[in-house]
């Protein structure tokens, strides 16, 4: 019983809403049967409850009967389904009072209907989103003043004016915005083909009507940005644009606009624009401060790994010294101890402390196949640094055995198994000419999947 949708439901409520809700289903307006106040009670009181126990406790002379009892389970859960509804509906949104304008002009109550519209329309006016949510209400407000006036004053047209521009502009942020998602996993995957309909939308939306909608202005300024990644230019616009629209825009939307300019930024620097690593940094700092990487108060362990790796390529050692356990918290709590222990190691092999990354990453346990290879590739390095060759060729043969037993596939693969490869080449580069170390050098600089290619590259000119 303990996976009921009803139990599930119950142990989700507060203690202010279980007192509301059982005031909810002793109202007979709701409900008029006293079994299923029973059951509630019941269901509030038990720890572990058993079918049979409830059924005997609710009906003790009768026989139990599944069918009942699961018929009973889904009323009560129709039931809290309702308040739940119920409760939500005390705190009136401007939906809400477009269908108690709509109820009260059917009713032919237009003082009422206007009074409603009219609170509405301020409501509206005082909030600072302009987004495709903003865009959607004033499409339904004028929709409904459009509704009204076909019998009130059927010659105006301002409201039917009015209902397709704010029709028009929902859309075209929506569809902007969908363009940006595709632009940015074309760019990761280097899939798909370009789209002659998303052609026609962005032609659309750079009409001159639309030049002053922010969200039209941004997201064409995003999808520039993504479609063009080597020209500067729309990369600054983009930014300029950024500030001034984050008022306008939920935090998940600027949280992915950001991430839109991060992504951005590194995939310049893996294209030898080096002075964007700092800009990488100051805009994961700038939407950490903001709260924008946050989701629900839970920090993404992705993003809490990135950051680190950003801050460390940029040597503010100090800095991410203090972000990796002031931080580590407001991970989810199974993967804190491993995020910790990863990234305390990461720092400490930047301030070559070799022997606490050793200790570090010999006695932690990852059970992400990805961040254990991550691990494992920081450990190969370190026994590299430390000319420990014997322990290195047994790391890389383990290593490699991990890679082949968790069948990881795909870019991983490829990516960990050439790092393997190539660190075991250079590690036996005493038996080499000066031929044979330019060639791999070469190799390593040709490898189009290859994540630890700069530290291989320094690896061939010390060993």
């Amino acid at each position: 019983m303990q996976n009921s949708n009803v139990i599930q439901l119950i142990r989700s409520f507060s203690a202010q809403e279980l007192k509301h809700a059982r005031r909810f289903l002793e109202s007979p307006y709701f409900n008029l049967r006293t079994d299923l106040i029973q059951l509630f009670d019941l269901l509030c009181q038990a720890r572990n409850p058993d079918k049979q126990e409830l059924w005997s406790a609710l009906f003790p002379t009768e026989p139990f009967d599944e069918t009942r009892f699961r018929l009973l389970l889904s009323y009560l859960n129709r039931l809290l389904e309702t308040f739940l509804q119920t409760e939500a509906l005390k705190n009136k949104t401007i939906p809400d009072r477009f269908q108690l304008a709509r109820l009260y002009r059917r009713r032919g109550l237009m003082g009422h209907y206007e009074r409603q519209m009219s609170a509405a329309g301020r409501e509206l006016e005082q909030q600072s989103l302009r987004n495709v949510h903003y865009h959607n209400l004033l499409r339904d407000f004028y929709q409904e003043q459009h509704d009204m006036q076909l019998t009130q004053n059927p010659t105006n047209t301002e409201s039917i004016r009015m209902l397709a521009r704010h029709t028009d502009v929902a859309y075209l942020v929506h569809r902007l915005r969908l363009i940006c998602l595709e632009l940015a996993q074309k760019n990761v995957y280097q899939a798909g083909e370009d789209n002659s309909i998303n052609q026609s939308i962005i032609r659309l939306a750079e009409r001159p009507e639309w030049v002053d909608t922010p969200g039209i202005a941004l997201y064409l300024a995003t999808s520039r940005m993504l479609a063009f990644p080597e020209e500067d230019g729309h990369f600054r616009q983009f930014m300029a644009l950024l500030p001034e629209s984050e008022q306008h825009f939920s935090p998940g939307e600027i949280r992915e606009l950001y991430m839109f300019a991060i992504n951005h930024c590194i995939r310049q620097t893996n294209r030898g624009e080096q002075h964007l690593e700092q800009e990488v940094l100051r805009l994961y700092r700038q939407a950490l401060e903001a709260g924008y990487l946050f989701e629900n108060g839970v920090l993404s362990r992705f993003t809490y790994h990135n950051i680190v790796a950003a801050a460390l390529r940029c040597g503010e050692l100090e800095w991410v010294a203090g972000f990796i356990p002031d931080y580590n918290g407001y991970l989810e709590p199974k993967y804190r101890n491993s995020a910790l222990s990863f990234n305390q190691a990461r720092l400490d092999y930047a301030r070559h402390q070799y022997d606490s990354v050793l200790i570090l990453l010999q006695k932690a346990n990852y059970n992400d196949p990805l961040l254990n290879l991550a691990a494992k590739t920081l450990l190969l390095k370190t026994y590299f640094v430390l000319q420990e060759f014997d322990l290195l060729q047994s790391h890389l043969d383990a290593m490699r055995n991990y890679i082949h037993r968790k069948k990881v596939i795909g870019y991983h693969r490829k990516n960990y198994l050439n790092i393997i490869r190539f660190t075991e080449r250079i590690s036996n580069l005493a038996d080499l000419d000066r031929q044979a170390r330019e060639q791999i050098r070469q190799q390593i600089r040709d490898e189009p999947v290859l994540t630890e290619k700069e530290w291989l590259l320094e690896c061939l000119l010390v060993h």
